[in-house]
């Protein structure tokens, strides 16, 4: 389902009229509000149907990249996570296994093989080269590729969270979801000398982010964070994370951040957006607001409609 009272581009819902048309507002922003909604409605419909037109026409290289094998992660990730198993663990033990950044409760560790990362890479340029249908992971980043139309799901992403992300994230982030993370958006960005060369400062649409560079060669195009969106920009200062081929950084989805301009090359980000229910059906983390819901496809936007329930919905405006 979709929250009806999310933000549009950075501006409450409401300061376009709301999702309840009111007559003191002039005709033209009712109708704006409306259009929006109705195409956001829309977005988890035409995902599923690229899905269906992919599913049938398009022939991967690497078929069995879309399954996730241990051998494709790095054995100081396999440790992190046993240690995150084991019957007690503390976080402690597992910060000293951990590259801490600068900012607040980031964390690096390397999660790929080189060897499947440019396997992974391979496989996204053949489909970006393909005929089959493409659809964009979100209004910021113009060249990416939404994995979970690709059919990488089932047999990657979830297993990848539940089994291995959700141990890390329930002892690093209790306070935001990290116990209970049940769904996720996974997405590949693209950056690239003639297409996109950076990403404004933002939050993520997500209780953790996973953010972890696939290749290919580049210089500069560094991360940086500042603090939690509820901070002022004039009482924040940004610290500069250098992001390497095949590590990952973890974060707090709320945690303000960018990415600076690549100087040459071209760069591909993996970006997992894991999301709580259990949190963001009290409040939609783009809005602010108790979620006004409608069904979307899916895990959609990682809400659910009850408690024990599994259908999954969307924000209509994030």
């Amino acid at each position: 389902m979709c929250c009806t009272s999310c933000s549009l581009h950075g501006r409450h819902f409401h300061n376009f009229g709301g999702p309840s048309p009111s007559t003191t507002k002039p005709r033209w922003q009712r109708y704006r509000v409306s259009q929006e909604v109705d195409r956001r409605r829309r977005l988890s419909v035409t995902s599923a149907e690229r899905a269906a037109v992919i599913k049938d026409v398009y022939q991967p290289l690497h078929p069995h990249v879309y399954h996730l094998q241990e051998s494709y992660l790095t054995p100081k990730f396999r440790q992190i996570v046993e240690l995150c198993r084991s019957s007690d663990p503390s976080e402690h033990s597992l910060l000293g296994l951990l590259e801490e950044e600068a900012a607040p409760q980031v964390y690096r560790f390397p999660v790929f093989e080189k060897s499947f990362c440019e396997e992974l890479v391979e496989e996204l340029e053949h489909f970006e080269q393909s005929s089959a249908p493409k659809g964009r992971p979100n209004t910021m980043n113009h060249y990416g590729i939404l994995l979970n139309e690709l059919g990488f799901d089932e047999g990657f992403f979830t297993p990848l969270r539940e089994q291995y992300l959700h141990p890390l994230t329930s002892l690093l982030y209790p306070d935001c979801g990290g116990r209970c993370l049940d769904s996720h958006k996974a997405f590949v960005v693209k950056y690239d000398m003639n297409e996109d060369l950076d990403l404004s400062y933002h939050y993520d649409n997500a209780e953790v982010t996973l953010n972890v560079s696939l290749g290919k060669e580049f210089t500069e195009g560094n991360l940086y964070f500042g603090d939690m969106r509820q901070v002022p920009l004039s009482d924040t200062e940004c610290s500069e994370v250098e992001h390497r081929v095949t590590e990952g950084l973890l974060h707090r989805g709320q945690h303000m951040h960018g990415a600076l301009p690549i100087a040459s090359g071209q760069r591909w980000n993996l970006i997992i957006w894991m999301r709580a229910s259990q949190e963001r059906n009290k409040l939609c983390p783009m809005c602010n607001r108790k979620p006004t819901l409608v069904e979307g496809e899916g895990f959609a936007d990682g809400f659910t409609k009850h408690s024990n329930a599994s259908l999954n919905v969307s924000c209509v405006l994030t």
